[in-house]
This record gives structure tokens, C-alpha cells and sequence, in this order.
């Protein structure tokens, strides 16, 4: 796919931040290498665009702009206008999606084909408009972008010996550009690009955006020069066409001004959005580094009434995958798929980190005047779960995913819902139950799917819209 043929980009809208009763926006661009885009025409007066990055092929520029938190309005770029829904203070609907793609021939797919849930999420924002649109996971499968060069073609089975310095700027070269034409490739197209203009967006990333199992690879892998060029090319890219942001230039949102992790949290009346980073410190010995864990101790201490959305790009609740991945490792022909698994809470290598992390947020989903709900992509299957809390209460989990990624088979939703009959526990008196979402018979269901989540005074209620079987009744959160 020629990048030049996707060219100009834009606008894509981000949230900086929400305060002061603003929205804080950043408006992404992309254009030809010598073009710069025309300022945004805002309520207070023409945002000039700032440059951000530059490559072989293209150029990222960005605008900041500011508008009303407490009702809608609209901005303009290039003598068109773009309404957005705003309102923060009252009702309101958030859209979640995740998983962008697929691991294999994503830029080949029929663009009709691949992009039929983000058109149908597009007519949903035109028959009731979106707020925010949150992004779960995986917003593009980059695990080809490591092909064609001689340093990275056989990643990760092989590594190069000792590669020079040159050698691996000549590959972050590559990479650079080949996490560009994956990003633009997505952003351009026009079911998403629509809707990415007019609501604002709020990302947060998992392995695919850097490679299959980023963290859960071995040590070799990970720390080796290869890997660390994957990873730095990786996050350029993220800060860029996730957040319209680069480093030393981090939105007030991020938890860490020098992005050593790139966990978030977002306050509205009434609402928080808390997004921890599991892939920036992750090894296959933890999901979270001290980063990570900070930004979660200090939320948990923050008293705030109404509800918390915890993003989890990877599901918190979920069954008894510990039993699975024994066979894995166990059986030298399915070992390959051990890093699969080692990338979920449930690993056996990340079972006393998955305590720690239940026991902080079952204490905040506790706290007087307050409800959490956890939110989740990443198993490219939709289901539910629920952490029992005592006294009548429970801690919910939504699962959407994914809104490209083509379902697995039957069997595999099927397989999941009788371990699910299993059971779970690592917390003492808290079981964890994999529910089923209102009118569907299994635990799991395999169609592509994205997630509605809408306040109604102080209620909140979810909706999945599922490619075959539509849109289901509310669930109440």
C-alpha cells in the first residue's frame, strides 16, 4: 500500500484532558513531506498546526484546541464543519472498541469487509452521538512489520549476533516507516475517519501495537537490540497516531510525564477513566512495573464519587487459564502458544500480581457513593464476568472485542464456556462468574462486536452491537 495514496490525514480528534469544564483536543494530520494544513477554526479564534514528527514519506502535525465540556459544539478545518457531542455533565454514551486488525494480510483485506462494525458504529453515533470513543487494545497488528529487513525478518525465533550501531538505526528506519503505513492504513479508513473526527479518542495499547506477545517473550528477545529498536520505533508511533502526542510533550492526563509507562486517568462529573499501561513495564514475570503500580495506588486512594471505567487491555476477570496453559507447556507441540497465555492476569507466573491488582480495585469498587466496572478487548470474543464483592454487591467486567478482527471458530467460544463452568477464585470468598450477555446462550460469543456504555441520570447500562446477532438488550452495570 503507497502511503502517498492515503495523504492528507485528518483531523483526528484526541482528549488531552478534561478541566476547568474544557475539553482539552488535539487534532492529528498527516500530510505530504513540504505541505503543512491549514490552521482549525475554533470557538476561540484559528489553532495553528505544530509539527511532531517527520518521515520519508509523510509528516505529523498536530493542532490543541479547547472546547466546552458541558455541552455540544463544533470546530472547522479546511471549510468543513465537525459537530461534536461534548456534554460530559449529564447522559452521555461512550463507544468501545478494540483489536484493529488481524496478524496476517490486514493491509489486504476488502476495506468493505473489514471495516463493516466501524459502519455500523458510525451510523450509531449519527442515530445517538458518542461522547468518547475508547480504545482498548491492538489498534493495529504491527506483527508484520518486522518482514523484509535483515536484522528482524525471522523475529522472534532468531537474532542477529551483536548487530553495530548503524546497522540498527537502519532498521529502526524501517520499522519507523512501516509503523506509519499500518497506522495510516487504519486511521484513513473513511468508517473510522469519519467518526475519529468527530469524537474524541482515548487509547490505550497492548502487544500487537508493538508485536505478537510483546512482554511475555523471552528476556533474550525483549532486551536483545532488535527487540529494544521494535519496542522505541513501536512507541513513537503510539504517542503519535494513539494520543497526538510525542515525548516531552505528554498530555497532563498521563500519570508519568516522561512516559516510562503510559497508564492515564481522565475525571468527568461523575466519571472517572483509569487506564493502567500492561505492556510499557511487562516481562513474563510481571504485568505491571512500579510505574503502573503507582499510578493504581494512588487512584485507589483518590475517594471519588460516581463510577470508575478501568480500561484492562487485557480481561480481569476471566476462568481457570492456568489449567490450560499446564497442558501448554506440558505438550511440546502446543509450547508455541504459551506466551498466549502467559500475556493474561490468570498466568501462573502472574497469579500473585493478579491478586494484588483484584484486591485494589474490589477495595475501590467498595468505596462509598462509588462503582467500578472493569472494561476489556484483547480474546477477539465478547462475554462478561463478575467478581462476587460480598454483601449483595459484585465487581462487573465487559469484554468487546474486536471490531476487525474476524471471530474465531465456534469451538474455541465453546471450549472457553465449559472451562468457564470450572470456576475461579484467587481471591478467598470472591468467586469469579463468566456471565452471558442478555439473549445469548453461551458464556463466550464468537462475532465481531463493539460496545456501547450510556449514563442515564445516575445509571449506568452496556449494550454490545454483535455482526450477526445485533445490537442486545441493556445489561445494568
Amino acid at each position: 500500500m503507497m502511503t502517498s495514496s492515503l495523504l492528507p490525514l485528518g483531523p483526528v480528534l484526541f482528549l488531552d484532558d478534561v478541566r476547568d469544564g474544557l475539553l482539552h483536543l488535539a487534532a492529528l494530520f498527516v500530510t505530504d513531506p513540504g505541505q503543512t494544513p491549514p490552521p482549525l477554526d475554533t470557538p476561540d479564534g484559528p489553532q495553528p498546526v505544530t509539527r511532531l514528527a517527520g518521515y520519508d514519506q509523510a509528516t505529523v502535525w498536530r493542532a490543541r484546541f479547547t472546547l466546552p465540556a458541558d455541552r455540544p459544539s463544533a470546530y472547522g478545518w479546511a471549510g468543513d464543519r465537525y459537530e461534536v457531542a461534548g456534554d460530559l455533565t449529564g447522559d452521555l454514551r461512550l463507544g468501545y472498541v478494540s483489536c484493529n486488525g488481524e496478524e496476517t494480510g490486514d493491509l489486504l483485506r476488502e476495506g468493505s469487509e473489514r471495516n463493516a462494525m466501524w459502519a455500523r458504529l458510525r451510523e450509531e453515533h449519527r442515530r445517538r452521538p458518542l461522547a468518547l470513543l475508547l480504545h482498548g487494545g491492538d489498534q493495529v497488528y504491527a506483527d508484520e512489520v518486522t518482514h523484509d529487513h535483515p536484522l528482524s525478518h525471522d523475529w522472534p525465533d532468531s537474532l542477529p549476533d551483536a548487530p553495530s550501531a548503524s546497522a540498527l538505526a537502519g532498521l529502526r528506519q524501517h520499522l519507523r516507516e512501516r509503523f506509519l503505513t499500518r497506522y495510516l492504513a487504519v486511521l484513513a479508513a473513511p468508517e473510522a475517519a469519519w467518526l475519529m473526527a468527530r469524537v474524541p479518542s482515548l487509547m490505550q495499547w497492548d502487544d500487537h501495537d508493538i508485536c505478537d506477545g510483546w512482554g511475555s517473550l523471552r528476556r533474550s528477545r525483549l532486551g536483545s537490540g532488535v527487540g529494544q529498536t521494535l519496542f522505541s520505533a513501536a512507541r513513537e508511533a503510539a504517542l503519535l497516531f494513539q494520543h497526538g502526542a510525542c515525548d516531552g510533550d505528554l498530555p497532563r492526563r498521563f500519570a508519568d510525564p516522561a512516559g516510562h509507562h503510559l497508564g492515564w486517568t481522565v475525571r468527568a462529573p461523575g466519571l472517572r477513566l483509569l487506564a493502567p499501561d500492561l505492556r510499557s513495564e511487562r516481562t513474563r514475570r510481571q504485568v505491571m512495573g512500579p510505574g503502573g503500580w503507582s499510578l493504581m495506588e494512588a487512584e485507589s486512594r483518590t475517594p471519588l464519587p460516581g463510577h470508575t471505567l478501568l480500561l484492562s487491555s487485557v480481561p480481569l476477570l476471566g476462568p481457570r487459564l492456568s489449567l490450560l496453559e499446564a497442558v501448554m507447556v506440558a505438550v511440546p507441540k502446543m509450547q508455541k502458544y504459551e506466551d498466549d497465555l502467559r500475556d493474561q492476569w490468570q498466568s501462573r507466573a502472574h497469579r500473585d500480581e493478579w491478586r494484588r491488582m483484584l484486591q485494589m480495585v474490589a477495595e475501590m469498587a467498595r468505596q462509598p457513593g462509588h462503582a467500578l466496572t472493569a472494561v476489556s478487548g484483547e480474546i477477539h470474543l465478547a462475554t462478561r464476568a463478575v467478581m462476587d464483592l460480598g454483601e449483595g454487591r459484585g465487581l462487573q467486567q465487559l469484554v468487546a472485542s474486536g471490531i476487525a478482527h474476524r471471530a474465531p471458530p465456534q469451538g474455541w467460544a465453546r471450549f472457553l464456556g465449559t472451562l468457564a463452568s470450572l470456576g475461579e477464585g484467587p481471591l478467598p470468598g470472591h468467586p469469579i462468574r463468566i456471565g452471558r450477555l442478555p439473549g445469548q446462550r453461551g458464556r463466550y460469543v464468537a462475532e465481531r462486536n463493539y460496545l456501547l456504555l450510556e449514563r442515564q441520570g445516575a445509571e449506568w447500562q452496556a449494550r454490545w452491537d454483535l455482526e450477526t446477532s445485533g445490537l442486545t438488550d441493556p445489561l445494568a452495570l
